[in-house]
């Protein structure tokens, strides 16, 4: 209940925004592609939702000024952003819009915030609050959102445990209990108010962290972008070099249903053997396989490229080869490929991967990442669509906010 009273604390901090669309040269693109930055030093930028009329709501990890959500939209009608709203006091991740609601994640909770015809929020000093009491220690806390068409609302609560031992041991707890209330995506509804873990369903188990995920439209499905696990080499060294605890485990896409399970904390894909491998902790040795019954991913990635945002494109501007494909964006660096904080991008056919990934947008870094020369510039974090088809990508490092689209020839 706190924060439905302190809400109105940030309330509507408008100022002048100059808005002209800089060209933003290092973001490299494909051909016919341009990158343009929308807004910048807005804080710890995570992910964002684009209303119909093309305004821009960004939830902020790390506030600025107090605020935990930025608004920029056009105020006079003439199609270019020029003003910034600063709303809510309380730091998040998650934000979703969907028939004239705004859905907003705590690290703790869920609010709905009811939309005008312009997009704009009407009850900002009283949001209803869906869910509160979901797990936040400090690590892995952020809550991601994501809505189906059936009226239900899906939350990823990640672990604060990287691997679920006994206490001052190697060895793994089994079952980790750990995954009663972490480690998983919970489904409640839209509709209802102050819903717990009780009122709600653990819709998947297995997934050690999950911050990008989106409702695949085409299939009816909810796919999630899991986190991979690491410590291998420091715990096991008769088991994983240096160099393999660079290259292992994969990051993960997986397509969920109910009741589905993807093996955390006692196995993990391994995307060179193609496998699905015991952890060290369950009596592994980087070649034993384990979780049978455990979820395949959908798609595999180099490890630590740390995915945080998914989107599903929907759209008609970009040439036909994206459409209905997945874009994700990479908040991390794969030691092995020496390349990271990029947009990539997956293929799809009739809901289903149908080639391999690719790099989309890359150089948010600003630096050569083979050969650094300084420090890293920008991360990024969130993806949204914005209605004449470009997309948005966010940086939850340098604060900015980019918006891509498509100019050649169709």
């Amino acid at each position: 209940m706190r924060h439905l009273l302190m809400a109105a604390v940030g309330v509507s901090l408008m100022s002048a925004y100059n808005y002209d669309e800089t060209p933003a040269l290092a973001i490299k693109v494909p051909a016919g592609f341009s990158a343009t930055i929308i807004g910048s030093d807005l804080g710890g930028t995570r992910h964002l939702a684009v209303t119909s009329k093309g305004g821009i709501y960004a939830k902020i990890a790390k506030p600025k000024e107090a605020k935990g959500m930025v608004y920029l939209y056009d105020s006079n009608g003439d199609g270019k952003i020029d003003a910034q709203k600063n709303l809510l006091d309380y730091k998040g991740t998650g934000i979703v819009i969907k028939d004239n609601y705004l859905y907003s994640s705590s690290n703790t909770g869920v609010y709905r915030y009811q939309l005008d015809a312009n997009g704009e929020i009407t009850n900002i000093d009283s949001p209803e609050l869906l869910v509160t009491g979901l797990v936040a220690k400090g690590r892995d806390e952020s809550k991601s959102i994501a809505l189906d068409n059936a009226g239900n609302l899906y939350v990823t609560v990640g672990s604060y445990d990287e691997t679920c031992k006994e206490k001052g041991t190697n060895k793994g707890i089994s079952p980790c209990a750990l995954l009663d209330s972490v480690g998983g995506v919970w489904r409640f509804k839209t509709n209802k108010l102050n819903q717990t873990y009780g009122d709600g369903v653990r819709y998947a188990t297995g997934l050690k962290n999950i911050v990008g995920l989106d409702w695949n439209t085409k299939s009816n499905k909810l796919f999630v972008m899991m986190h991979g696990r690491g410590q291998f080499h420091e715990a096991f060294p008769n088991y994983y070099t240096p160099e393999m605890s660079t290259k292992l485990p994969a990051e993960t896409m997986y397509e969920l249903h109910e009741g589905a399970d993807a093996g955390w904390p006692y196995v993990y894909y391994d995307q060179f053997q193609k496998k699905k491998i015991l952890c060290p902790e369950y009596g592994g040795d980087g070649k034993k396989t384990g979780g049978e019954k455990a979820l395949n991913p959908s798609a595999a990635f180099p490890a630590h490229l740390g995915p945080n945002g998914l989107l599903f494109y929907t759209g008609t501007q970009f040439p036909a080869k994206y459409r209905n494909g997945a874009f994700i964006a990479f908040h991390g660096q794969s030691p092995e490929l020496k390349k990271g904080y990029m947009v990539g991008f997956v293929p799809f056919k009739n809901g289903k991967p149908s080639g391999p990934w690719e790099i989309f947008a890359d150089n948010f870094a600003g630096i050569d990442l083979a050969k650094p020369t300084g420090p890293v510039q920008h991360r990024p974090c969130g993806l949204a669509q914005g209605p004449d088809g470009s997309i948005y990508v966010s940086d939850d490092l340098g604060g900015t906010i980019y918006k891509i689209s498509y100019k050649g020839a169709k």
